[in-house]
């Protein structure tokens, strides 16, 4: 069954999804970095907090980083995992960055672990 991206359901769904993944193995430079992000919707605006290179929702406070983009652009980079669109729009200036930039660059050079990789396919898999 298909669930609408930052949906509740979707939510749901995707912790169901971590939850069975078991160990990730998650590289260290992924681990080093926690972002607030906001994606912007016509719906109103979704406020996320990244960790290990996973949401949950809502801003964590103290978090030095926050990102903030549209929906679509969210899409891309983290469902479709399309890592080079987000670095477009960043050099375009449609993603917001504010805080420490350091760390988010050296998580980019970083490859997904395959664990990671299949979890981003169900992920897409489970959204409309």
């Amino acid at each position: 069954m298909p669930y609408e991206f930052l949906s509740d359901e979707w939510f749901r769904k995707v912790d169901e999804l971590i939850a069975a993944a078991g160990d990730l193995k998650i590289p260290a430079e992924m681990k080093a970095v926690e972002v607030n992000v906001t994606v912007t919707r016509p719906a109103g605006d979704k406020k996320l907090f990244m960790k290990d290179g996973l949401f949950a929702v809502g801003h964590k406070s103290g978090v030095t980083t926050t990102l903030t983009l549209t929906e679509q652009l969210a899409r891309k980079i983290f469902i479709d995992a399309d890592v080079g669109a987000g670095v477009q729009a960043f050099l375009a200036g449609e993603v917001q960055v504010d805080g420490d930039l350091a760390k988010l660059v050296a998580m980019q050079t970083v490859e997904p672990s395959d664990p990671q990789k299949r979890l981003t396919r169900q992920i897409a898999e489970i959204t409309t």
